[in-house]
């Protein structure tokens, strides 16, 4: 490969991980080609970036991205291909979806960056599918937050409709 030809793709990766803040690092080494184009249209699908990348250029993009990945940079041995999502539990859904449709062990989580934090291993997978997403977090404050005044209203209500009945019952005597 051309030191041109690394340097676009060491530059586009590197816009990429600075972009991003669900960045997932897996192993599909061992899909075969029909079952890697089912991964990459479910990715499609999902509003996944898949990419397989050597090493090498994924390292020198991570050093160039200011982020810090230093607790990931072990796993980066052996194929290595990243994820890359607007959703920070997408990828993860799509891994265990894809594994027990298939029933497949693959692919393999080797380490997820979720805003600024790193989870190592494949055991990880539960912790991740149950992040929430910043909508589905905002959704639970909002219902939260609603909550008491719906409280405060449906008591007005029900006492209005026991303070009429009270006193309808007491004009008839």
């Amino acid at each position: 490969m051309k030191r041109e030809l690394k340097s676009q793709i060491i530059d586009s990766l590197t816009q990429q991980i600075t972009e991003s803040n669900y960045i997932y690092f897996t192993d599909i080494s061992t899909l075969n080609v029909e079952s890697t184009n089912r991964l990459r249209r479910l990715c499609f699908n999902r509003n996944v970036k898949l990419k397989v990348v050597k090493n090498s250029l994924l390292k020198k993009a991570i050093e160039k991205s200011g982020k810090d990945f230093s607790q990931l940079m072990g796993v980066l041995t052996g194929p290595t291909s990243i994820m890359i999502a607007d959703v920070g539990n997408i990828p993860a859904k799509l891994i265990v979806d894809f594994q027990k449709n298939f029933k497949l062990t693959y692919p393999v989580l080797k380490a997820a960056y979720i805003d600024e934090t790193c989870f190592v291993g494949n055991d990880q997978l539960n912790v991740l599918v149950n992040l929430k997403s910043k909508n589905e977090l905002i959704g639970d404050v909002v219902n939260l937050l609603q909550s008491p005044i719906k409280n405060v209203i449906s008591s007005l209500q029900s006492s209005g409709q026991k303070l009429s009945g009270i006193l309808k019952t007491m004009s008839e005597k």
